[in-house]
This record gives C-alpha cells, sequence and structure tokens, in this order.
C-alpha cells in the first residue's frame, strides 16, 4: 500500500496543486472535514495532499539511502572479511569511526555543511549507515570462508572474485535483504528528523518531517497539521519492520541488529 501510494500519491490526491506553493487564505488552518479529510496548513493547503504527495520523497529517500549504503557496505565488507589481515583491520576502524558518532548529529553535521535539498539529505543518511552493512557482511563472511564448498572452489583454481562472488555472496545475501528491509524505516525516520530540522528537503515539497515541523508552532489548538504526518512516519517504519521481521522467519536468518 505504501508504495503505491508513493507512486502514484499525485494521482490519488485529491488536491495534488497543493503540493506545490499554493496559497489560500480561506481556506487555512481548517479542520479535519468530508472536503478536506485531514484538515489543511497555515497555507490553505490539504494536508491529506500532501500527505499522499509526501509519501513518494520519504519512500525514495528510504531506498536510495539503503541501496547506497548496502552497495559501499557489502563491498567493503566483502573484502575485509575474506582477505583478512591489515586490511580488515584498517577498513574496520575507519567503520567503528563512524559508529562512534551519533549517526543523526554525523548527517545533520553534513547536510548543514552542504545545501540543503533531497539529494544532499541522501548523500547524508547514505554515509552514516554504510558501516552497519559492512560489519555485518565481514561478520558473515568470516564464518562462511572457511566453510568446504570454498575449500573446494579454491581447490578446483576458482579465482577469488569467483569465489566471493559465487560462493560467499550467494549466502549471506539473505542477512543483507534481511537488514535492509528493516533499514528502510529507519532511513524514513533519519529523514524525517532532518526534515523537521531543517535541512533536508526545503518547502514547498510536501515531506512528512518538515510537516510536522510547520505544524508543532500550532500545537495544541490546531493538531491535524503535526498529527497525520506524524501518523505516515509511524505507518511507513512499522510496515516496513514488519515486512524485514516477516522476511527474517522466512528465511530463518539469525540476526540481531
Amino acid at each position: 500500500m505504501l508504495l503505491i501510494v508513493g507512486l502514484f500519491g499525485e494521482q490519488l490526491a485529491p488536491y495534488p496543486q497543493d503540493a506545490g506553493p499554493v496559497v489560500q487564505f480561506q481556506s487555512q488552518l481548517k479542520p479535519p472535514s468530508l472536503a478536506h479529510p485531514m484538515g489543511t496548513d497555515d497555507a490553505g493547503r490539504d494536508v491529506l495532499s500532501r500527505v499522499l504527495i509526501g509519501a513518494r520523497t520519504s519512500l525514495l529517500t528510504g531506498i536510495v539511502v539503503v541501496t547506497v549504503a548496502m552497495t559501499i557496505g557489502v563491498t567493503v565488507g566483502l573484502i575485509a572479511g575474506y582477505f583478512g589481515g591489515l586490511l580488515s583491520i584498517v577498513i574496520m576502524r575507519v567503520a567503528d569511526v563512524f559508529l562512534a558518532i551519533p549517526g543523526i548529529a554525523l548527517a545533520l553535521a553534513i547536510t548543514a555543511a552542504l545545501r540543503p535539498s533531497l539529494m544532499t539529505m541522501m548523500l547524508a543518511i547514505s554515509l552514516v549507515w554504510w558501516p552497519w552493512f559492512a560489519r555485518l557482511v565481514q561478520a558473515e563472511v568470516l564464518t562462511v570462508k572457511n566453510e568446504a564448498f570454498v575449500d573446494a572452489s579454491r581447490t578446483y583454481g576458482a579465482s577469488t572474485f569467483h569465489i566471493i562472488l559465487h560462493d560467499i555472496l550467494p549466502n549471506v545475501t539473505s542477512v543483507i535483504v534481511v537488514k535492509a528491509t528493516l533499514d528502510i524505516g529507519f532511513a524514513i525516520l533519519i529523514a524525517a528528523a532532518l526534515g523537521f530540522l531543517g535541512v533536508g528537503v526545503q518547502p514547498p515539497t510536501p515531506e512528512w518531517g518538515s510537516m510536522i515541523a510547520t505544524g508543532r508552532q500550532y500545537l495544541p489548538t490546531v493538531w491535524w497539521l503535526s498529527t497525520f504526518p506524524g501518523l505516515a512516519i509511524f505507518v511507513a517504519v512499522l510496515g516496513f519492520n514488519l515486512v524485514g521481521d516477516a522476511l527474517r522467519d522466512i528465511l530463518d536468518v539469525r540476526y540481531e541488529g
């Protein structure tokens, strides 16, 4: 359902024009009604339309961030886990440096240092996220690389690249898929936090975190401005966590993280 809303939010929104720089003073801060089921904001724009259209931004951020972080982290983790030695120590110490700094703080610093935008926000969160994949994959590779089928491939003269790509990677894919699915929800949450702080997607583009920040100044009277975007974040994060838990059970992954 979330993916459908993300793809077709503009078609589902009753007032798609409200995603832009529209100001309708006669409709400012109207409570939920039949015409506006989630009320209107301080510019008279329909909150339901902006929540539906904002789903695309949040889902795109989550998917892109996890894809980029997974690509970097899995590659680094495979190299560190398979080759070991000094190379592994250097890679893991670099990962530890990133992990030592709170993720939201590092993402906030990177985003604030550059011009706030959707691309900057996705880049910042990706740079924060890759060490988690690296450490997970390295730990899995350390176990798999000593299995008999890997030794058999070495005996038959398979190249290092072939062993990593065809023997080791397929055996750690299930763990990666589960973590990626779980992390999409958390990436959406961090993106919303950056939007709330004003260094994420910039107005008038609808984004759940920035919508909550806008509605904060009108609480508790105009409760719908922050409540409905907040519920959207809750549903998105919960949804991806439930999917991740289901995949973990289906794939029988023993993963804690």
